[in-house]
């Protein structure tokens, strides 16, 4: 049983980002295999976000669990849903998308400082991001800026490699802070395989690069909660999901983005 208290739903409410022990703890071998499948069958989202001269190998990938068999049993069959449900403050739990990132070993690239609510066609106050690494981290973990989610002006969302807007109109947003420049509440953890960093869509987060002799494997899941609606954005969203057919302010299409709970 995940314990979820009630200290740890006031630091999610409060901080935008909680530490949940274990809570993959009886699933990591088999997300192990899925990540492996995934990198072995890529689907159309795949990248590697190295620049040329950036060491090592930064692979991600996301939307793939309806068809990766090891991501869908956990899914479906972990205790996450109920974890989510605490957390948010929610009574229903619906499946968004999940995500891959495996930086290898001596890989430079940092994963930089973003939020992901503004890159999704969703918006609601009731969300939550699990990412959990599948090797033990210290250095490479995940780091969010704790109370982020509640700041007025989203950050403007920016391609990963060519650092631009990701949409026309970057003056609707703030410029990407430098947390540790800024001295800003930095939250991060050393976190076992199975363990999970929970966050806000809005909470700005980042995470270092992988200069250890190990690899590191992450799973991230994106649910949403009971206030959760499609909203339009000045161009395409990631992820895009070409022909949904949704309108604003509709509760997003459950043949695509199944109820857990």
């Amino acid at each position: 049983m995940v314990e979820v208290t009630d200290a740890m739903i006031e630091a999610y409410q409060r901080d935008g980002v909680v530490l949940v022990k274990g809570l993959w703890a009886d699933w990591v071998e088999e997300l192990r295999a899925g990540v492996a499948r995934n990198m072995a069958e890529p689907g159309p989202y795949a990248a590697e976000n190295l620049r040329p001269g950036d060491s090592g190998r930064f692979f991600d990938d996301y939307c793939n669990w309806d068809r990766i068999p090891e991501f869908e049993r956990v899914i479906k069959q972990s205790e996450v849903a109920d974890v989510a449900a605490k957390l948010m403050g929610s009574a229903r739990v619906q499946m968004f998308h999940d995500h891959v990132l495996v930086k290898e070993p001596g890989t430079s690239r940092a994963t930089p400082w973003h939020q992901d609510g503004p890159y999704y066609f969703v918006e609601g106050r009731q969300n939550v991001s699990f990412w959990s690494p599948l090797d033990p981290v210290k250095q490479a973990s995940l780091r969010c800026v704790a109370g982020s989610h509640l700041w007025p002006k989203e950050v403007l969302p920016t391609r990963w490699l060519s650092e631009t807007s990701f949409y026309p109109n970057p003056d609707l947003y703030m410029a990407v802070p430098d947390p540790d420049a800024e001295a800003m509440p930095v939250r991060e953890w050393e976190m076992e395989p199975g363990d999970a960093v929970a966050f806000n869509y809005r909470t700005l987060h980042g995470a270092r690069g992988n200069e250890a002799g190990t690899r590191r494997r992450a799973f991230s899941l994106r649910v949403l909660g009971d206030d959760a609606r499609y909203v339009e954005r000045p161009g395409p969203t990631s992820p895009p999901y070409p022909g949904h057919g949704m309108v604003a302010g509709q509760v997003l299409r459950e043949d695509w983005f199944p109820f857990l709970k």
